[in-house]
C-alpha cells in the first residue's frame, strides 16, 4: 500500500483524477487508520463505512467516464455530530438526541458532497458544542492523539483528534467562542474560524446563533484554505449568510509577507499565560518578522471582559435555541408523567448532561425579569466596545497575533469540578467570536510534555485571504507541520508492505517540526 495518508488534500484529488489511485483507496486507507485509533480515542460517534464506499465509487465513476469529479475528489472528510446528514445520525453528543436522523442536510455538508469530498463520518463532541474539552459527551470523552490522558479540547475534540491521529484528512468542525481554535492548539492541527455569515448555518444545530460559525479543519494550511473554499458562498435558507464573491482562498496562498503589519497583543502575555507557550508564541513571530513582516506589540485592552460578557451571550441564546428540545416534537421524551410540564421537566433532567442545564439555567437567568438589563443588556454593550477595539487595532495592523490557550492540554477530568477553569481556557478565543472576526490556530511548537502549542493569527472581517497567507509563510518557514505520535505509526504500517520507504511522488515538507523552523 503506498503512503496515501501522507498526501495533502490537492495531490489525493489529483492523484485520483489522474487514476493513480482509486478514490474506494483513499476512503480504504483512511478507514483502516480510524478502526485501528478509535479505540483509543473515542473520536467519532458514527462510522458510515459502506456510505462512504459507496460515495467513493460515484466519484470513480465520475473520474471513469472523465467528468470532473471536484475539486476535492476522493478526499475523507468527518463531520462534527451537530451538522445535520441526511439519513445518518446527528446527536450532538446528547442523549436528548441519541436516536435523531435528520431527513436533510446542512449546506455545508451538501457543498462538501458536491465537491467530491467522501465522508467518513460523524465525530464527538461536548453536548450541544458547549465545553473546552470534549468530555461532556454523552457517549464518552475524546482523548487527544499526541497523549491519550490529556484532553483533545472542544468542543470540536473528535473532528481535530480525528485528523491530528491520521483517521481522516480533513474535517469540519463549529467554533462559538473558540470552539474550533483551541482543539487544533491541543491536537497540533490547522484550524479556521471564518468572517461570521462566511459559511451558511443551514443545518448547524444552533448552540449561540449570533455567534456560532463553521469552519475547516486539517493538517496544513493549503487543505485549509481548500475546504473553506469549497463550504462558503451565499445560501438563502440563512438570513445571516453572505453572498460573497472573494472566496478563492487557496489563490492568495504566496508565502510572501514582506511588508505585512503583524500586532503583538501584548494583552494576551500578562499573568496567567503558560512560560512554555509564551515562548513558543514570540519565536514564531519572530519567523514572521525574518520573512519580511513588520511586528511589534499592541494593547487591545477589554480581554479580561470577554470571558464573562461571550458567556452571558451565549448562555442566553442557548436558553432561547434548546427550549425547542421538549420531548413532544422529536427527540428523547421520559416516560409516562402526570401532565405536560411533568414530562417537560422530566425528559430534559435526564435528556440533558450537567454542563448543558448549567449554561441553560445561566441563560435562563440573565434574560429573567429583573437581571435582563444588569446582566444581558450590559454584556451587549460589552461586545459593542470589543468590536471597536478590534476595529481600532486593525485600523493599524493588518493581523493580530497571540496565543490560542494559556496552556497545553490539561489531564482528563482536570476541568469537571471546576468549570470555571474550563471557561477560562476560552479567554483569547471568544472575543474574536463577539466581533465576527476570521482567526487560524497553527501549530507553533511543543512543550516538554511534547503536547503541541497553538498561534492564534487574527484579521479583519473578510480577510481569510490575509490570514491564510501569513500562515502559509509561517508554515513554509517552519517545513510544515509534525504528525501526532498515533498518525506517525498509522504512517509506519501503511508504508510497510513496500519497506516503508516514501513513494518517489510523495511530497517532503508535510511531516515538519511541530511548528518549529528547520
Amino acid at each position: 500500500m503506498r503512503e496515501i495518508r501522507r498526501w495533502p488534500a490537492a495531490e489525493l484529488a489529483g492523484r485520483i483524477k489522474k487514476r493513480e489511485i482509486k478514490a474506494g483507496e483513499a476512503a480504504a486507507a483512511y478507514l483502516e487508520q480510524l478502526r485501528t485509533a478509535e479505540p483509543e480515542l473515542n473520536s467519532f460517534i458514527t462510522v458510515d463505512e459502506e456510505g462512504a464506499m459507496a460515495q467513493a465509487d460515484r466519484i470513480q465513476a465520475l473520474v471513469d467516464r472523465g467528468e470532473d469529479a471536484g475539486p476535492l475528489a476522493g478526499v475523507p472528510v468527518a463531520i462534527k455530530d451537530n451538522l445535520c446528514t441526511r439519513g445518518l445520525g446527528t446527536t450532538c453528543a446528547s442523549r436528548m438526541l441519541a436516536d435523531f436522523v435528520p431527513f436533510y442536510e446542512a449546506t455545508a455538508v451538501e457543498r462538501l458532497r458536491a465537491a467530491g469530498a467522501v465522508i467518513l463520518g460523524k465525530t464527538n463532541m461536548d453536548e450541544f458544542a458547549m465545553g473546552s474539552t470534549s468530555e461532556t459527551s454523552a457517549f464518552g470523552p475524546v482523548k487527544n492523539p499526541w497523549n491519550t490522558a490529556h484532553v483533545p479540547g472542544g468542543s470540536s475534540g473528535g473532528s481535530c483528534a480525528a485528523v491530528a491521529a491520521g483517521q481522516s484528512l480533513c474535517a469540519l468542525g463549529s467554533d462559538t467562542g473558540g470552539s474550533i481554535r483551541q482543539p487544533s492548539s491541543y491536537c497540533g492541527v490547522v484550524g479556521l474560524k471564518p468572517t461570521y455569515g462566511t459559511v451558511s448555518r443551514w443545518g448547524l444545530v444552533a448552540y449561540a446563533s449570533s455567534l456560532d460559525q463553521i469552519g475547516p479543519i486539517a493538517r496544513n494550511v493549503e487543505d485549509c484554505a481548500l475546504l473553506l473554499q469549497a463550504i462558503s458562498g451565499g445560501d438563502r435558507r440563512d438570513s445571516t449568510c453572505l453572498g460573497r464573491e472573494d472566496t478563492d482562498f487557496a489563490a492568495g496562498l504566496t508565502e510572501d509577507v514582506r511588508g505585512l503589519r503583524i500586532g503583538i497583543v501584548s494583552d494576551y502575555f500578562d499573568q496567567g499565560l503558560d512560560e512554555q507557550v509564551a515562548s513558543a508564541v514570540r519565536r514564531a513571530a519572530g519567523i514572521l518578522q525574518r520573512q519580511g513582516a513588520l511586528v511589534e506589540e499592541t494593547a487591545l485592552s477589554l480581554a479580561e471582559y470577554a470571558v464573562p460578557a461571550y458567556y452571558t451571550i451565549a448562555c442566553a441564546e442557548a436558553s432561547s435555541n434548546l427550549s425547542r428540545f421538549d420531548g413532544v416534537k422529536y427527540g428523547y421524551r421520559a416516560g409516562a408523567q402526570e401532565g405536560l410540564h411533568a414530562m417537560y421537566r422530566r425528559t430534559r433532567t435526564e435528556g440533558f448532561g450537567t454542563e448543558v442545564k448549567r449554561r441553560i439555567v445561566l441563560g435562563s437567568f440573565v434574560l429573567s425579569s429583573g437581571y435582563y438589563e444588569a446582566y444581558y443588556e450590559k454584556a451587549l454593550r460589552v461586545k459593542a466596545l470589543i468590536v471597536k477595539a478590534f476595529d481600532e487595532a486593525l485600523s493599524r495592523f493588518d493581523l493580530l497575533l497571540g496565543p490560542v490557550s494559556p496552556t497545553t492540554a490539561p489531564l482528563l477530568g482536570n476541568t469537571g469540578e471546576n468549570p470555571l477553569q474550563m471557561y477560562l481556557s476560552d479567554i483569547y478565543t471568544v472575543s474574536v467570536n463577539l466581533a465576527g472576526l476570521p482567526a487560524i490556530s497553527l501549530p507553533c511548537g511543543l512543550d516538554a510534555e511534547g503536547l503541541p502549542i497553538g498561534l492564534q493569527l487574527i484579521g479583519r472581517r473578510f480577510g481569510e485571504q490575509t490570514i491564510l497567507r501569513a500562515a502559509r509563510a509561517y508554515e513554509k518557514a517552519c517545513g510544515g507541520f509534525a504528525l501526532s505520535p498515533m498518525a506517525e505509526r498509522g504512517q509506519e504500517a501503511a508504508g510497510s508492505e513496500e519497506g516503508r520507504k516514501r513513494d518517489e511522488k510523495s511530497p517532503d515538507g508535510t511531516e515538519g517540526k511541530g511548528g518549529m523552523p528547520a
